[in-house]
Protein backbone atom coordinates (compact mmCIF):
# COMPACT_ATOMS: atom_id res chain seq x y z
CA UNK A 1 0.00 0.00 0.00
CA UNK A 2 2.61 2.30 1.05
CA UNK A 3 4.51 1.48 -2.11
CA UNK A 4 1.48 2.58 -4.11
CA UNK A 5 1.08 5.68 -2.03
CA UNK A 6 4.96 6.29 -3.03
CA UNK A 7 4.60 5.91 -6.75
CA UNK A 8 1.35 7.76 -6.76
CA UNK A 9 2.82 10.79 -4.86
CA UNK A 10 6.04 10.77 -7.82
CA UNK A 11 3.28 10.43 -10.38
CA UNK A 12 1.75 13.66 -8.76
CA UNK A 13 -2.03 10.93 -9.07
CA UNK A 14 -2.85 12.04 -5.71
CA UNK A 15 -5.41 14.45 -4.95
CA UNK A 16 -4.63 17.98 -3.95
CA UNK A 17 -5.44 17.24 -0.58
CA UNK A 18 -3.82 14.10 -0.25
CA UNK A 19 -0.41 15.81 -1.79
CA UNK A 20 -0.99 18.85 0.76
CA UNK A 21 -1.38 15.73 3.86
CA UNK A 22 1.89 14.31 2.25
CA UNK A 23 3.78 17.37 2.17
CA UNK A 24 2.49 17.96 6.08
CA UNK A 25 3.85 14.55 6.44
CA UNK A 26 0.62 13.71 7.85
CA UNK A 27 -0.24 10.31 5.82
CA UNK A 28 -0.42 7.37 7.77
CA UNK A 29 2.99 5.37 6.79
CA UNK A 30 5.81 4.49 8.73
CA UNK A 31 8.65 7.46 9.08
CA UNK A 32 10.68 6.30 7.07
CA UNK A 33 8.69 6.07 4.19
CA UNK A 34 7.01 9.83 5.20
CA UNK A 35 10.46 11.05 4.62
CA UNK A 36 11.06 9.52 1.40
CA UNK A 37 7.44 11.17 0.07
CA UNK A 38 8.86 14.21 1.82
CA UNK A 39 12.28 14.42 0.47
CA UNK A 40 10.76 13.80 -3.05
CA UNK A 41 8.17 16.25 -3.07
CA UNK A 42 10.96 18.81 -1.62
CA UNK A 43 12.76 18.35 -4.32
CA UNK A 44 10.25 17.96 -7.40
CA UNK A 45 7.14 19.13 -6.29
CA UNK A 46 6.85 22.89 -7.43
CA UNK A 47 3.38 23.22 -5.26
CA UNK A 48 4.02 21.68 -2.19
CA UNK A 49 7.73 21.58 -2.18
CA UNK A 50 8.33 24.55 0.44
CA UNK A 51 5.71 22.85 2.51
CA UNK A 52 7.78 19.49 2.45
CA UNK A 53 11.00 21.05 3.38
CA UNK A 54 9.34 23.10 6.37
CA UNK A 55 8.49 19.90 7.27
CA UNK A 56 11.53 17.98 7.17
CA UNK A 57 13.36 20.51 8.56
CA UNK A 58 11.07 20.37 11.73
CA UNK A 59 10.83 16.48 11.29
CA UNK A 60 11.33 14.03 14.63
CA UNK A 61 15.02 13.78 15.29
CA UNK A 62 15.00 10.47 16.02
CA UNK A 63 13.58 9.56 13.11
CA UNK A 64 15.57 11.75 11.03
CA UNK A 65 18.74 9.84 13.14
CA UNK A 66 17.32 6.44 11.96
CA UNK A 67 17.11 7.06 7.98
CA UNK A 68 20.35 8.89 8.43
CA UNK A 69 22.24 5.92 9.65
CA UNK A 70 20.23 3.38 7.80
CA UNK A 71 22.27 1.64 4.51
CA UNK A 72 18.85 1.33 3.29
CA UNK A 73 17.63 4.58 3.53
CA UNK A 74 17.16 5.49 -0.02
CA UNK A 75 19.91 7.53 -2.19
CA UNK A 76 18.22 10.50 -2.32
CA UNK A 77 17.18 10.51 0.99
CA UNK A 78 20.77 10.79 1.93
CA UNK A 79 21.97 13.50 -0.39
CA UNK A 80 18.68 15.53 0.43
CA UNK A 81 20.29 15.35 4.36
CA UNK A 82 23.79 15.85 3.95
CA UNK A 83 23.49 18.40 1.54
CA UNK A 84 24.60 21.64 2.99
CA UNK A 85 21.30 23.59 2.69
CA UNK A 86 19.76 21.00 4.13
CA UNK A 87 22.06 20.03 6.84
CA UNK A 88 21.04 19.49 10.62
CA UNK A 89 24.21 19.16 12.46
CA UNK A 90 22.79 16.39 14.96
CA UNK A 91 22.52 13.96 11.75
CA UNK A 92 25.51 14.34 10.65
CA UNK A 93 27.54 11.75 12.85
CA UNK A 94 25.46 8.97 11.61
CA UNK A 95 25.36 10.69 7.82
CA UNK A 96 29.30 10.52 8.15
CA UNK A 97 29.31 6.58 9.30
CA UNK A 98 26.83 5.35 6.70
CA UNK A 99 28.30 3.51 3.94
CA UNK A 100 25.81 4.54 1.63
CA UNK A 101 26.98 7.62 1.85
CA UNK A 102 29.36 7.87 -1.00
CA UNK A 103 33.28 9.56 -0.26
CA UNK A 104 32.76 11.80 -2.92
CA UNK A 105 29.66 13.61 -0.99
CA UNK A 106 32.12 13.91 2.16
CA UNK A 107 34.63 15.43 0.24
CA UNK A 108 32.54 17.66 -0.99
CA UNK A 109 31.31 18.05 2.20
CA UNK A 110 34.43 18.97 4.01
CA UNK A 111 35.35 21.27 1.19
CA UNK A 112 32.57 24.04 2.12
CA UNK A 113 32.71 22.78 6.24
CA UNK A 114 31.61 25.12 8.93
CA UNK A 115 33.66 25.27 12.28
CA UNK A 116 30.39 22.87 13.61
CA UNK A 117 30.80 20.66 11.06
CA UNK A 118 34.79 20.53 11.27
CA UNK A 119 34.37 19.58 15.05
CA UNK A 120 32.18 17.13 14.20
CA UNK A 121 33.77 15.95 11.48
CA UNK A 122 37.00 15.68 13.09
CA UNK A 123 35.59 13.21 15.40
CA UNK A 124 34.45 10.77 12.57
CA UNK A 125 36.20 7.42 12.40
CA UNK A 126 35.19 7.43 8.83
CA UNK A 127 36.76 10.91 7.86
CA UNK A 128 39.92 9.81 10.13
CA UNK A 129 40.18 6.87 8.18
CA UNK A 130 39.84 8.70 4.79
CA UNK A 131 42.88 10.07 2.98
CA UNK A 132 40.87 12.12 0.46
CA UNK A 133 38.34 13.70 2.96
CA UNK A 134 41.76 14.29 5.13
CA UNK A 135 42.87 16.43 2.17
CA UNK A 136 39.84 18.36 1.17
CA UNK A 137 39.36 19.58 5.03
CA UNK A 138 42.73 20.80 5.68
CA UNK A 139 41.93 23.49 2.91
CA UNK A 140 39.36 24.46 4.83
CA UNK A 141 39.82 28.40 6.41
CA UNK A 142 38.35 27.51 9.92
CA UNK A 143 40.83 25.17 10.52
CA UNK A 144 42.56 25.42 13.56
CA UNK A 145 46.88 25.34 13.75
CA UNK A 146 46.64 22.11 15.80
CA UNK A 147 43.64 20.57 13.88
CA UNK A 148 45.91 21.35 10.70
CA UNK A 149 48.60 19.67 12.12
CA UNK A 150 47.38 16.57 13.02
CA UNK A 151 45.21 16.34 9.70
CA UNK A 152 48.88 16.62 8.30
CA UNK A 153 50.14 13.69 10.49
CA UNK A 154 47.11 11.25 9.55
CA UNK A 155 47.88 12.27 5.56
CA UNK A 156 51.48 11.64 5.88
CA UNK A 157 50.80 8.34 7.85
CA UNK A 158 48.19 6.85 5.41
CA UNK A 159 50.29 7.21 2.72
CA UNK A 160 52.71 5.77 4.60
CA UNK A 161 50.66 2.28 5.51
CA UNK A 162 49.18 2.82 1.93
CA UNK A 163 53.29 2.23 0.64
CA UNK A 164 54.15 -0.17 2.92
CA UNK A 165 51.27 -2.85 1.94
CA UNK A 166 51.55 -1.54 -1.97
CA UNK A 167 52.12 -4.23 -4.02
CA UNK A 168 54.16 -2.86 -6.79
CA UNK A 169 56.70 -0.71 -3.85
CA UNK A 170 59.12 -2.73 -1.75
CA UNK A 171 59.47 0.10 0.60
CA UNK A 172 58.30 -0.17 3.94
CA UNK A 173 56.88 2.39 5.85
CA UNK A 174 59.77 3.29 8.35
CA UNK A 175 61.98 3.90 4.93
CA UNK A 176 60.31 6.90 4.16
CA UNK A 177 62.49 9.91 3.05
CA UNK A 178 62.88 13.07 5.17
CA UNK A 179 61.10 14.86 2.02
CA UNK A 180 58.13 12.81 2.95
CA UNK A 181 57.82 14.70 6.73
CA UNK A 182 55.63 17.32 6.46
CA UNK A 183 57.58 20.71 7.49
CA UNK A 184 56.11 22.21 10.47
CA UNK A 185 53.57 25.22 10.48
CA UNK A 186 55.51 28.60 10.63
CA UNK A 187 55.42 29.55 14.58
CA UNK A 188 56.12 32.89 14.08
CA UNK A 189 53.12 35.11 12.82
CA UNK A 190 53.41 38.63 12.45
CA UNK A 191 49.86 40.30 12.83
CA UNK A 192 49.63 43.01 10.14
CA UNK A 193 50.21 46.18 11.53
CA UNK A 194 47.70 49.57 10.57
CA UNK A 195 48.69 53.19 10.80
CA UNK A 196 45.77 54.21 13.05
CA UNK A 197 47.58 58.45 13.02
CA UNK A 198 43.78 59.45 12.46
CA UNK A 199 42.84 57.40 15.73
CA UNK A 200 39.64 56.12 13.75
CA UNK A 201 40.47 52.09 15.35
CA UNK A 202 41.30 53.69 18.77
CA UNK A 203 37.98 55.48 18.87
CA UNK A 204 36.10 52.80 17.47
CA UNK A 205 37.56 50.35 20.05
CA UNK A 206 36.79 52.50 23.10
CA UNK A 207 32.93 53.62 22.04
CA UNK A 208 31.98 50.25 21.16
CA UNK A 209 33.95 48.66 24.05
CA UNK A 210 31.54 46.63 25.52
CA UNK A 211 29.67 45.43 22.94
CA UNK A 212 33.74 43.92 21.95
CA UNK A 213 33.60 42.23 25.45
CA UNK A 214 30.49 40.79 24.40
CA UNK A 215 31.39 38.99 22.49
CA UNK A 216 34.12 37.29 23.80
CA UNK A 217 36.69 35.47 21.16
CA UNK A 218 33.64 34.69 18.77
CA UNK A 219 35.48 33.40 15.22
CA UNK A 220 34.61 34.44 11.77
CA UNK A 221 31.45 33.51 10.38
CA UNK A 222 29.97 34.52 7.50
CA UNK A 223 25.72 35.29 6.68
CA UNK A 224 25.05 33.24 4.14
CA UNK A 225 27.78 30.10 4.74
CA UNK A 226 31.15 29.89 3.25
CA UNK A 227 29.82 28.69 -0.24
CA UNK A 228 27.64 31.49 -0.69
CA UNK A 229 30.72 33.86 0.44
CA UNK A 230 32.95 32.74 -1.76
CA UNK A 231 30.72 31.39 -4.90
CA UNK A 232 29.75 27.40 -5.94
CA UNK A 233 32.73 27.27 -8.36
CA UNK A 234 35.29 27.83 -5.47
CA UNK A 235 34.01 24.59 -4.28
CA UNK A 236 33.91 22.36 -7.29
CA UNK A 237 31.73 18.69 -6.63
CA UNK A 238 34.33 16.07 -6.59
CA UNK A 239 34.08 12.32 -6.96
CA UNK A 240 35.82 9.67 -5.18
CA UNK A 241 37.90 9.16 -8.71
CA UNK A 242 38.27 13.15 -8.63
CA UNK A 243 39.77 13.26 -5.16
CA UNK A 244 42.59 15.67 -4.79
CA UNK A 245 45.87 14.05 -4.40
CA UNK A 246 47.68 15.02 -0.64
CA UNK A 247 49.12 18.13 -1.05
CA UNK A 248 53.15 17.74 -1.21
CA UNK A 249 54.36 18.68 2.79
CA UNK A 250 57.24 20.27 1.60
CA UNK A 251 55.05 22.95 0.25
CA UNK A 252 53.34 23.12 3.72
CA UNK A 253 52.02 27.02 2.64
CA UNK A 254 49.69 25.16 0.25
CA UNK A 255 47.57 23.77 3.04
CA UNK A 256 48.18 26.21 6.32
CA UNK A 257 45.10 28.57 7.11
CA UNK A 258 47.48 31.50 7.34
CA UNK A 259 49.91 31.48 4.69
CA UNK A 260 53.05 33.91 5.55
CA UNK A 261 53.56 37.27 3.37
CA UNK A 262 56.33 35.76 1.55
CA UNK A 263 54.03 32.79 0.01
CA UNK A 264 50.85 35.06 -0.68
CA UNK A 265 52.44 35.81 -4.19
CA UNK A 266 52.87 32.59 -5.00
CA UNK A 267 49.21 31.46 -4.80
CA UNK A 268 46.87 29.73 -6.87
CA UNK A 269 44.79 31.78 -8.88
CA UNK A 270 42.54 31.80 -6.47
CA UNK A 271 44.98 32.20 -3.81
CA UNK A 272 44.85 36.12 -3.02
CA UNK A 273 40.70 35.68 -2.03
CA UNK A 274 41.22 32.11 -0.10
CA UNK A 275 44.27 33.99 1.65
CA UNK A 276 42.08 37.06 2.75
CA UNK A 277 39.43 34.78 4.19
CA UNK A 278 42.24 32.82 6.47
CA UNK A 279 43.67 35.86 7.27
CA UNK A 280 40.46 36.88 8.80
CA UNK A 281 40.03 33.68 10.26
CA UNK A 282 42.62 33.69 12.29
CA UNK A 283 41.94 37.25 13.84
CA UNK A 284 39.91 38.06 16.79
CA UNK A 285 37.28 40.51 17.20
CA UNK A 286 39.60 43.01 17.69
CA UNK A 287 42.10 42.34 14.92
CA UNK A 288 39.01 42.08 12.33
CA UNK A 289 37.75 45.11 13.37
CA UNK A 290 41.16 47.38 12.54
CA UNK A 291 41.03 44.87 9.01
CA UNK A 292 37.15 46.42 8.91
CA UNK A 293 38.93 50.05 9.60
CA UNK A 294 42.18 50.06 7.77
CA UNK A 295 41.72 47.35 5.33
CA UNK A 296 40.93 46.70 1.49
CA UNK A 297 38.27 46.60 -0.35
CA UNK A 298 38.16 42.59 -0.94
CA UNK A 299 38.73 42.73 2.87
CA UNK A 300 35.82 44.94 3.86
CA UNK A 301 33.63 42.48 1.19
CA UNK A 302 34.07 39.60 3.62
CA UNK A 303 34.05 41.45 6.87
CA UNK A 304 30.94 43.25 5.98
CA UNK A 305 28.93 39.90 5.84
CA UNK A 306 30.57 38.71 9.22
CA UNK A 307 27.95 37.69 11.74
CA UNK A 308 29.59 39.33 14.59
CA UNK A 309 27.19 43.20 14.41
CA UNK A 310 30.40 45.04 15.50
CA UNK A 311 32.82 43.86 13.03
CA UNK A 312 30.43 44.32 10.20
CA UNK A 313 29.27 47.91 11.26
CA UNK A 314 32.92 48.66 11.71
CA UNK A 315 33.48 48.65 7.71
CA UNK A 316 30.69 51.64 7.64
CA UNK A 317 32.97 53.67 9.44
CA UNK A 318 36.59 52.68 7.34
CA UNK A 319 37.73 56.04 5.75
CA UNK A 320 38.67 54.82 2.53
CA UNK A 321 34.85 53.18 1.98
CA UNK A 322 33.52 53.95 -1.16
CA UNK A 323 30.16 54.60 -2.46
CA UNK A 324 30.19 51.92 -5.48
CA UNK A 325 30.83 49.92 -2.11
CA UNK A 326 28.14 50.76 -0.24
CA UNK A 327 25.54 50.81 -3.08
CA UNK A 328 27.08 46.81 -3.63
CA UNK A 329 26.52 45.78 0.60
CA UNK A 330 22.87 47.88 0.46
CA UNK A 331 21.70 45.37 -2.16
CA UNK A 332 23.43 42.18 -0.26
CA UNK A 333 21.10 39.73 1.02
CA UNK A 334 23.65 37.99 3.31
CA UNK A 335 24.35 40.97 5.52
CA UNK A 336 22.79 41.59 9.18
CA UNK A 337 19.77 43.29 9.09
CA UNK A 338 21.87 46.13 11.66
CA UNK A 339 24.18 46.27 8.48
CA UNK A 340 20.88 47.57 6.65
CA UNK A 341 19.81 49.91 9.41
CA UNK A 342 23.26 51.85 9.97
CA UNK A 343 23.76 52.94 6.24
CA UNK A 344 20.72 55.39 6.28
CA UNK A 345 22.11 56.75 9.42
CA UNK A 346 24.82 58.31 7.36
CA UNK A 347 24.36 61.15 5.25
CA UNK A 348 26.68 60.57 3.07
CA UNK A 349 25.56 57.48 1.90
CA UNK A 350 22.03 58.76 1.58
CA UNK A 351 23.23 61.07 -0.91
CA UNK A 352 23.68 58.34 -3.34
CA UNK A 353 20.41 57.53 -5.34
CA UNK A 354 21.46 53.86 -6.25
CA UNK A 355 22.65 53.49 -2.34
CA UNK A 356 18.54 54.68 -1.54
CA UNK A 357 17.05 52.70 -4.57
CA UNK A 358 19.18 49.39 -3.67
CA UNK A 359 17.87 49.24 0.02
CA UNK A 360 14.36 49.79 -1.06
CA UNK A 361 14.07 46.87 -3.52
CA UNK A 362 16.75 44.33 -1.08
CA UNK A 363 14.39 41.88 0.25
CA UNK A 364 16.21 41.65 3.06
CA UNK A 365 15.92 45.16 4.22
CA UNK A 366 13.23 45.77 7.13
CA UNK A 367 9.97 46.53 6.18
CA UNK A 368 9.84 49.78 8.26
CA UNK A 369 12.87 51.03 6.61
CA UNK A 370 11.80 50.49 2.87
CA UNK A 371 8.75 51.92 3.75
CA UNK A 372 10.26 54.62 4.73
CA UNK A 373 13.12 55.49 1.73
CA UNK A 374 10.25 54.32 -1.16
CA UNK A 375 9.41 58.45 -1.21
CA UNK A 376 12.79 59.12 -2.36
CA UNK A 377 12.35 57.16 -5.73
CA UNK A 378 12.06 58.22 -9.27
CA UNK A 379 8.57 57.19 -10.88
CA UNK A 380 10.45 54.60 -12.86
CA UNK A 381 12.11 52.75 -10.37
CA UNK A 382 8.55 52.90 -8.32
CA UNK A 383 7.56 50.75 -11.38
CA UNK A 384 9.61 47.95 -11.53
CA UNK A 385 9.70 48.01 -7.42
CA UNK A 386 6.05 47.53 -7.89
CA UNK A 387 6.59 44.43 -9.85
CA UNK A 388 9.74 43.13 -8.15
CA UNK A 389 8.49 39.87 -6.26
CA UNK A 390 10.95 39.19 -3.87
CA UNK A 391 9.98 42.08 -1.63
CA UNK A 392 6.93 42.01 0.25
CA UNK A 393 3.27 42.25 -0.84
CA UNK A 394 3.37 45.53 1.44
CA UNK A 395 5.94 47.17 -0.57
CA UNK A 396 4.80 46.07 -4.06
CA UNK A 397 0.95 47.67 -3.37
CA UNK A 398 2.91 51.14 -1.42
CA UNK A 399 5.00 51.50 -4.71
CA UNK A 400 2.29 50.62 -7.42
CA UNK A 401 -0.13 53.02 -5.40
CA UNK A 402 3.11 55.96 -5.44
CA UNK A 403 3.90 55.79 -8.80
CA UNK A 404 -0.17 55.97 -10.01
CA UNK A 405 0.24 58.92 -7.94
CA UNK A 406 3.38 60.77 -9.65
CA UNK A 407 1.99 59.63 -12.79
CA UNK A 408 -0.80 61.24 -12.45
CA UNK A 409 0.81 64.62 -10.92
CA UNK A 410 3.70 64.27 -14.01
CA UNK A 411 0.76 64.60 -16.79
CA UNK A 412 -1.40 67.40 -14.68
CA UNK A 413 1.80 69.55 -15.39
Amino acid sequence: MTGRIIDQVRASKLPSNMMQFAARGALQVPPAENIEILVHLARHNKVFGDLARMTLAGWDEKASRDAASDPQTSAEVLDYFISPDNLRPSLLPALLENPTVPEGKLIKLALSATRETIDIMLKSPRVLASTAVLQALSSSPYLKREELEELKKSVTAHKAAAASVAPESGTPAATQTASETPAPAPTSETDEQFDDEDGTVAAYLNDHMHDIQAEGDKPFQAIGGIVELLGEDYFPVLDVADAPEPVAPSKPEAVAPRAPAAAKKQAAPDGKRENALQKINHLDVKGRIQLALKGNKEERSLLIRDGTKVVALAVLEAPKLSDGEVEKFASQKNVLEAVLRQIPLKRRFMKNYKVVRNLVGNPRTPLDLGLGLMKNLLIADLKNLSGNKEVSETIRKLAMKMYKQKLDAANKK
